[in-house]
């Protein structure tokens, strides 16, 4: 379990009450290893974005157990999540949520300055270099492509130095070379920074990037592949019906 950044044990997530009551997870139980990548895919209404929302403390779930870096959020009050998602979470979604006020800098250390932490100047260069947004620190988001502002927003999640980063279509806004260019990024997180990726896509061309492919239908994980192409992929996205 220690060497788990997320961990969900039997996670159930029902959504209204009685006959019109809807199950969006089943009785979920997976564990992510630190310093991976993982895709969750799946078709429209699987159960995709509410396994990131529970996994990352955005939500919570009806049953079950979760767990980030060994410490349980079952139980803890919405002051402890926020706190524990400062700490140990990183978030990267397709909209990008940059402050337009902001300049790169300040949008980038936004998560520490809400904590009431120091920036530690070294780590925040290194991480503006590792994004390539070094000269670009000064700008504001209206004055960037979409792919710098989307670097922006990978740069705020690494700032905190998180145990896992969950991306929510964070390439669906971008354009195809563009979109290359952000998940190479984001492999580079986890081959060079040793994080833990996990990432919500519909796209077979950014989970190939990823270690291990997750295939969620109905609210269940009915399938997993370890390193696939997107030609494989896409082969056993064309089954996700027969899965229901």
């Amino acid at each position: 379990m220690t060497s788990q950044a997320v961990r969900l044990e039997g996670v159930t997530k029902t959504y209204g009450r009685g006959s019109r009551s809807v199950a969006a997870l089943k009785d979920v139980t997976v564990g992510i290893r630190r310093g991976t990548f993982t895709a969750v895919m799946g078709p429209s209404g699987s159960g995709k974005s509410t396994f990131l929302h529970c996994a990352a403390g955005l939500d919570r779930p009806s049953s079950g157990s979760v767990r980030i870096a060994g410490e349980e959020l079952t139980g803890m009050d919405e002051t402890e999540l926020t706190y524990l998602r400062r700490r140990r979470v990183g978030f990267v979604f397709q909209g990008f949520n940059l402050v337009p006020a902001l300049t790169v800098r300040q949008n980038i250390t936004l998560p520490l300055r809400l904590a009431g932490q120091r920036t530690d100047r070294r780590w925040l260069d290194e991480i503006v270099h590792r994004v390539g947004l070094t000269g670009r620190v000064d700008h504001r988001p209206s004055q960037l492509s979409g792919g710098q502002q989307q670097r922006v927003a990978i740069a705020r999640a690494l700032v905190t130095r998180p145990d896992v980063i969950f991306g929510d279509e964070p390439t669906g806004a971008l354009d195809t070379v563009t979109a290359r260019e952000i998940l190479v990024l984001l492999r580079g997180c986890v081959d060079t920074g040793g994080q833990t990726v996990v990432l919500v896509t519909h796209d077979a061309v950014a989970a190939s990037c990823a270690d291990r492919v997750l295939f969620l239908a109905d609210g269940s994980i009915v399938d997993h592949a370890d390193s696939p192409t997107a030609e494989q992929i896409a082969a056993r996205m064309t089954r996700a019906g027969a899965w229901s």
